[in-house]
């Protein structure tokens, strides 16, 4: 079987694994990706628009929310540097976001973190060479925090080894809240369908090598890898 054939499938997997990622469903995979309930194509888009009150505290101090009936409100400070300190059971890892290439998903994550949305729970899919898949509460590859998110592609060739990005639905502006971390060449080929918002800075060849080695060809982990927290440090 050829590398192009091998990535094909791979990006296959991905996509199932997110099937119901804007929804709250916790079954199995759908057949068909859902549609999106709740787009957001204004949400967070990182720019001058004044901080919603609505927006949970910057010290992530609100209580654990996993469900929402609405899109996030802008979070982001214009001008500010938001960096993801993440903690899992692998160790620690920090993630940079890039709110200027794709402002909503940046917008979401630190929206959802905030929540402790991501606190104790999974990363359900992991393949070799490929990507680390989490944000997903359930644990299922289905879940979702019960809206969407528009798609912001990156540009051909952008994916590096490090990179963060939003899994997705077949459908459009079906991202919900699983991201996954490229990390091999198999992820730094994908193409430029998913929207890219950060790099890993700092704890790759530790912390998130670790996780990826509870990588197995199914995507099934070989071992549980958990996000503890996710702490976002503005400045």
């Amino acid at each position: 079987m050829d590398r192009r054939r091998i990535l094909a499938g791979l990006v296959g997997a991905l996509v199932v694994a997110a099937s119901a990622c804007g929804s709250d469903d916790s079954g199995p995979a759908a057949a068909e990706p859902p549609a999106a309930t709740d787009p957001a194509p204004a949400a967070g888009t990182g720019d001058s628009a004044a901080v919603s009150a609505d927006c949970p505290p910057v010290d992530g101090s609100d209580e654990k929310t996993q469900q929402f009936d609405t899109a996030p409100p802008t979070c982001l400070e214009a001008g500010a540097t938001y960096e993801a300190v993440v903690t899992t059971n692998q160790g620690e890892f920090t993630i940079l976001l890039d709110p200027d290439s794709a402002p909503v998903a940046a917008n979401n994550f630190v929206f959802l973190a905030r929540n402790q949305y991501f606190d104790d729970t999974i990363c359900h899919r992991i393949i070799p060479n490929f990507v680390v898949q989490c944000g997903d509460p359930t644990g299922t590859g289905t879940g979702g925090p019960g809206y969407t998110i528009v798609d912001e592609p990156p540009a051909p060739g952008a994916y590096e080894i490090g990179s963060i990005a939003m899994a997705k639905t077949a459908a459009p502006d079906s991202g919900g809240s699983q991201f996954f971390i490229i990390t091999g060449s198999d992820g730094a080929a994908l193409p430029p369908e998913y929207s890219l918002f950060g790099q890993v800075t700092d704890g790759f060849d530790t912390t998130v090598a670790a996780m990826a080695a509870a990588g197995t060809p199914s995507g099934e982990p070989s071992q549980p890898v958990e996000i503890q927290s996710i702490r976002i440090v503005q400045s």
